[in-house]
């Protein structure tokens, strides 16, 4: 049999248990009180305050569960186990789709790593947006979202939920908390979604007051925090949900897809109910191989992120210096520098992410095409948080479901190059190649 860690002495291996006993530490879905508390301090103290999971013969790494299916010794048990009475609380599994212990294992990461109780991980960061949405919002709901989102994001609340679900959606600009206020309809808004540091324009929101303004109107605050993992702790806040792809910069290496729910108890084992749950139901299950994976990267988040973090800043203050429009909280002249130093997990600087106002698309392509093909200095692809630099023109890529006006609402130009610095190389090997990049546009555009 399989092996758990007994979380109340961390030193003991126990053998895990398929019968119908329920006396078990029933912590299996939940990040210990200690991490949350560590959390406030630093999220690298919250993630090497849990559980440590050996394998099945005692290696440092815990076994992959990769069956589908889960077998019991007792007819009875599967009958405790359908009713709802034992679960994987107790070490009761009954089948992957529902709960796997290598993905709860990654799951409380996860909710280390945010600060929340519980969390649960799925198959993208699109099911896991999706699937929050559709637990905490009914036929004839309404939701408040800031106007610059991922554009697969608006699209689901501008045009899939309405036509599928009867769910709508007002868009207003974030950062005016007056506006987000009237937008919330008392009795019939069910969430307040947004992101904490947006996709790409990097407005930073203020988690803190627009929480205490959700709240005192009854409305549940969800926050995508995929840009800003460990820079950012929305939960500490008084964020309700934070919502991943864990994709981006936890997964680093542009190879796995991805998402997570971070947040309640409550809402984690709602949306894993066999009846009403709409993370069981709809099923965006994680594969456990992918799950030991991500696992085994999340313990080096912290030190990945510091490197993105200080590279992006130091190109941001350089690109400033060449007198280019650049935008990054880090810089004094972001319009939220202030906020953001007030709620930074300051280790972990301001990002890895900077964008670079080119103003047409022309000027944004031409600037990539000898970034990435004359002196390498970065990939033009999507996506973020890989080791080499990925730059891309939002406008015509992550953002392309989004029209002009509504670009031109969220404050994305079309010439607006979203860069994710990446770490590979030398810092300053990597700054020569931007600059030569830089200075063959420069003299290409004044012939």
């Amino acid at each position: 049999m399989a092996h758990i860690l007994n979380t109340q002495n961390p030193l003991t291996i126990s053998g895990k248990k398929r019968n119908d006993r329920d006396d078990e530490d029933g912590d299996s879905m939940v990040a210990k009180k200690t991490s949350l508390m560590a959390c406030e301090a630093d999220p690298a103290v919250a993630l090497a305050s849990i559980r440590h999971e050996f394998g099945e013969h005692g290696g440092v790494n815990m076994s992959i569960e990769a069956s589908a299916t889960f077998t019991v010794m007792e007819p009875e048990t599967m009958r405790r186990m359908f009713a709802g009475e034992l679960g994987p609380e107790n070490d009761f599994f009954v089948y992957s789709r529902h709960f796997n212990p290598t993905v709860l294992n990654l799951s409380r990461q996860m909710a280390a790593l945010e600060g929340t109780q519980a969390a649960y991980c799925t198959s993208s960061g699109m099911s896991a947006i999706s699937s929050v949405l559709l637990q905490l919002c009914s036929s004839g709901g309404h939701v408040v979202a800031s106007k610059t989102l991922y554009g697969g994001t608006h699209a689901l609340l501008s045009h899939f939920l309405p036509r599928t679900c009867n769910i709508t959606t007002s868009f207003v600009d974030i950062t005016d908390h007056g506006a987000v206020a009237d937008a919330i309809i008392e009795g019939r808004t069910h969430v307040l979604y947004f992101e904490s540091m947006a996709n790409p324009t990097l407005t930073v929101a203020d988690t803190p007051e627009l929480s205490r303004m959700a709240h005192e109107k009854g409305v549940t605050v969800v926050v995508d925090n995929t840009f800003a993992p460990m820079v950012l702790s929305p939960a500490k806040f008084g964020a309700d949900v934070v919502v991943h792809s864990i994709s981006k910069f936890i997964s680093g290496g542009a190879d796995i897809i991805a998402g997570a729910v971070c947040g309640s108890e409550k809402l984690v084992k709602g949306m894993m109910d066999l009846r009403g749950g709409s993370l069981m139901l709809l099923g965006p299950t994680m594969n456990a191989k992918v799950a030991f994976e991500l696992s085994e990267r999340i313990p080096h988040l912290g030190l990945r992120m510091k490197e993105h973090s200080r590279r992006a800043q130091v190109y941001a203050e350089r690109m400033r210096e060449l007198g280019m429009k650049v935008i990054y909280p880090g810089l004094k002249d972001h319009p939220q520098h202030k906020l953001a130093t007030e709620i930074v997990n300051r280790e972990y600087g301001y990002g890895g992410l900077l964008s670079i106002d080119m103003e047409t698309e022309e000027r944004a392509n031409k600037l990539m095409t000898y970034l990435q093909n004359a002196t390498q200095f970065g990939l033009m692809a999507v996506s973020l948080g890989y080791y080499e630099t990925l730059m891309s023109c939002s406008s015509s890529s992550t953002s392309s479901e989004l029209d002009p006006s509504q670009k031109a609402a969220a404050g994305i130009s079309p010439g607006l190059v979203r860069m994710s610095v990446g770490y590979a190389g030398t810092l300053e090997q990597k700054w020569t190649q931007f600059e030569k990049a830089f200075i063959r546009m420069v003299l290409t555009w004044s012939r």
